[in-house]
């Protein structure tokens, strides 16, 4: 076979930001075909090693280069991989092989605007869909005009990630996986050279994120792109990564075997839970809730089909199931964000039951100001500091210094380090990490000291260190603060780890409640039915 020559090649890059230190030094090469795995703790510098690689404006190096090596077409311009022999594959030119440093053109240079559109990139918890068209039109719109075969391509693309059973529904009506799934396709169907990702199965179980795993590293294979992606999963690394990278503070700690690397990654993960307080009488109560949604393509959707179940105040109570399942409809109908169209949701505020199906302040209006939700798509005001963010940007009505002093007590609460709270109070949400990001839309909902915390997907996109903390900081949470939890979520570390029961949900309707271990044991058999339907 012929030694191709590295697509990708990262020269002792540095980058600084407010004067510090965010990649120190780092190098890195893929091949075309090959998968580069980055794993590391929150702000170790991965996502801006993936917005460095993709171009994005102000991830310049400030020393180092990022070099892309591609067969160039001197007919027509276009770029294809660097096979040597190979004609253009859009006009049959003899193509020319060229090294482009990608960071020494300027922005709108013509040569790395093409390269920059041949690089499809796929962040975190960021879902660019268009929330009013349909999963196929969606799909349909990535691919590239005058491509012969659209419609097959866009199917074949949602058969790859297993969405053909949501082709006709609208994007804003999926769970946040099946939305990651759609992103992935939308990506793929650009015919990329080169494929980041930063935690792209972040949101999704562990058995469509497996499959996922599976397919994108035989998409890379068998279109020969290359790839890199950052990862908490250190499972991801080791099925889909041929090298990998464990960066932390910037720095390269270790590079290599994927399992090697991330078995060292992992040797500092530990959780010991201890005794908590006991559960007392029932805060929530649902009896047949139902909600069904109506399509004119699809006719009558039961999200939610008939689920009765209590919860109790002081429990930290699981929602389990695979992508699409219905948890997310059925956390946001307690929360009262979504009516239900059928059955009871009601909340005890004091000795009251309030009906959440009600409206108005009599009603749900009466419930909702003790309850926070920890969306799955949360946003931070980008142009307010996080000390603005957790006080003035969310209603807090109290003296500056007292709110000063809530801010950094709830920071040091989600797992912040009290050297680094006050830089992290006047930082703006563009100069953090995403896992920095997501334990401050966390503190944003502590903060206002609910009785009722609804958690979705909570630690999607946190490395198992900085889960350990936010598990910790959820039981510190009902401990001390008698707060009652609802955590949706596929991560059945934290479920074992913080829940005290949970539920099994499929098809709308919850099929078993128990402890977390027996129902990860139902959620494991179902996953591998699952995974010998989809085989």
């Amino acid at each position: 076979m012929e030694k191709l020559a590295d697509l990708l090649v990262v020269e002792n890059v540095t980058k600084k930001f407010n004067g510090k230190t965010v990649l120190d030094n780092v190098s890195a090469r893929v091949q075309a075909g090959k998968i580069l795995g980055l794993v590391g703790k929150s702000a170790a510098g991965k996502s801006v090693l993936i917005h460095m690689l993709r171009g994005s404006e102000g991830y310049a190096p400030d020393s180092g280069r990022v070099l892309y090596n591609v067969n160039r077409c001197p007919e027509c311009g276009n770029m294809d991989l660097p096979f040597d022999g190979i004609p253009c594959s859009k006009c049959g030119s003899v193509a020319r092989r060229e090294t482009i440093d990608y960071w020494g053109l300027k922005e709108f240079d013509p040569e790395r605007q093409e390269l920059k559109g041949r690089i499809a990139i796929m962040l975190q918890r960021t879902f660019a869909l268009y929330g009013d068209s349909s999963v196929v039109e969606n799909v349909l719109e990535a691919v590239p005009a005058g491509s012969k075969n659209r419609i097959e391509k866009a199917v074949s693309l949602l058969e790859f990630v297993n969405m053909t059973h949501r082709t006709t529904h609208i994007a804003r009506d999926l769970s946040g996986g099946e939305k990651q799934r759609v992103v992935i396709a939308r990506q793929l169907a650009k015919d990329p050279l080169f494929f980041l990702a930063d935690e792209p199965t972040g949101t999704l179980d562990p058995y469509t994120a497996g499959l996922v795993h599976k397919r994108l590293v035989e998409h890379v294979r068998e279109h020969k792109i290359g790839m890199v992606f950052a990862s908490h999963w250190p499972e991801a690394i080791v099925q889909m990564a041929d090298h990998a990278i464990w960066l932390d503070s910037g720095k390269v700690v270790a590079e290599g075997d994927p399992k090697e690397v991330t078995d060292k990654f992992l040797s500092e993960y530990k959780f010991e839970r201890a005794e908590g307080k006991a559960a007392g009488e029932a805060l929530i109560k649902l009896e047949d809730a139902q909600k069904h949604f109506f399509s004119v393509s699809r006719g009558v959707v039961k999200a939610v089909d008939g689920i009765t179940v209590e919860i109790k105040e002081r429990e930290i109570f699981a929602l389990v199931g695979l992508s699409g399942a219905g948890k997310t409809t059925l956390s946001r109908m307690i929360s009262g964000m979504t009516p239900a169209t059928g059955g009871a949701v009601r909340i005890r505020i004091g000795e009251d039951w309030v009906d959440m199906t009600e409206s108005g302040f009599a009603g749900k209006g009466r419930a909702t100001p003790y309850i926070g939700f920890l969306h799955q798509e949360y946003t931070l005001y980008p142009f307010d500091t996080v000390l603005q963010n957790l006080s003035t940007c969310i209603g807090m009505k109290m003296p500056a210094e007292l709110a000063k002093m809530k801010a950094i007590q709830v920071l040091m609460g989600v797992g912040f380090p009290r050297k680094d709270v006050e830089r992290i109070l006047y930082s703006y949400p563009d100069s953090l990490s995403v896992g920095e990001c997501q334990r401050i839309a966390f503190a944003q909902v502590l903060i206002k000291e609910p009785r009722i915390i609804i958690l979705d997907e909570p630690t999607g996109t946190m490395d198992p260190i900085t889960k350990a903390i936010v598990a910790k900081s959820i039981l510190k949470a009902r401990d001390e603060l008698d707060e009652t939890f609802i955590i949706v979520s596929h991560d059945m570390d934290l479920i074992l780890n913080c829940c005290d029961r949970a539920a099994f949900m499929k098809g709308g309707k919850i099929l078993d409640v128990g402890a977390p271990e027996e129902v990860i044991g139902i959620f494991d058999h179902e996953g591998h039915a699952e995974e010998r339907d989809r085989s």
